[in-house]
């Protein structure tokens, strides 16, 4: 990702697009704790029960209307496996 990040204040509110992985094409606000954007994320994904972490990689961002839109791609490599749904009892 390029070093020419905008400085965000503490508190200001950013959206995190994910792409790739269980959370693909979801979208959710986050707060700037500490005036920028995580560089990864790890959300918990659950299906019938079985629960993974999967990691997602911050990649580019565009603001857009004044609010600052941060893409993270599905990391497979830091992530969890996830049990292919063939393989379930």
């Amino acid at each position: 990702m390029t070093d020419s990040r905008p400085a965000l204040a503490k508190g200001d509110e950013y959206i995190v697009v994910y792409a790739g992985g269980p959370s693909d094409g979801q979208s959710e606000r986050r707060i700037s704790t500490d005036g920028t954007w995580d560089d990864s994320l790890t959300v918990l994904a659950s299906e019938s029960g079985a629960e993974s972490m999967i990691n997602y990689d911050a990649t580019n961002w565009r603001e857009v209307g004044g609010t600052y839109f941060v893409t993270y791609v599905y990391d497979p490599r830091d992530s969890e496996a996830l049990e292919d749904p063939e393989d379930r009892e």
